[in-house]
C-alpha cells in the first residue's frame, strides 16, 4: 500500500471548481458571481498589487482579480478599482467582500438558538466603584 504525501492529501481533499457566490442588492434583486477558492498566492499578489496595507484597497483589488462570470471571464477590471471604491455604496461592496472571503455574519437565527440554550451568557458587569 502506497502512503499518500501530505500534499497530495490535501489537493485531493479540496475542490477548487469554481464557487457560485451571490449577494442581495438594495433593490432586492441578487448579484452573482463566481470564484474559485482562493490561494494565498492570489492573497499575496492582490496584497502586493494594492500598494498599501488598507484592507479595503486589498479586498477591492482581491475581488476584480478572482470575480468571474459563469463563463469563467473577469466580471471587473483594474481600471474599474476606483469606480467601485467611490460609485458604490459601502455596503454592497463589503457584503461582496465578506462573501467573497466567506466571513458572512452569522443570522439572527443563530443568535437567537444561543440566547435559548443560554439565556445569560456574559455575566452582568458591576456598577459598584471603589474609593
Amino acid at each position: 500500500m502506497t502512503t499518500m504525501r501530505a500534499l497530495e492529501r490535501l489537493r485531493a481533499a479540496v475542490s477548487m471548481a469554481p464557487q457560485r457566490k451571490t449577494v442581495t442588492l438594495p433593490d432586492g434583486s441578487e448579484f452573482e458571481w463566481w470564484m474559485s477558492p482562493l490561494t494565498l498566492a492570489q492573497r499575496a499578489k492582490a496584497q502586493k498589487l494594492a500598494g498599501s496595507d488598507d484592507a479595503t484597497a486589498f479586498a477591492l483589488q482581491l475581488l476584480v482579480m478572482v470575480a468571474k462570470d459563469e463563463n469563467g471571464s473577469p466580471l471587473f477590471a483594474n481600471g474599474e478599482l476606483a469606480e467601485l471604491r467611490n460609485a458604490i455604496p459601502a455596503k454592497v461592496v463589503d457584503d461582496m467582500l465578506l462573501e467573497m472571503l466567506d466571513a458572512k455574519p452569522a443570522d439572527d437565527t443563530d443568535d437567537e438558538e444561543a440566547d435559548e440554550q443560554d439565556p445569560k451568557p456574559f455575566a452582568k458587569p458591576s456598577r459598584k466603584t471603589t474609593g
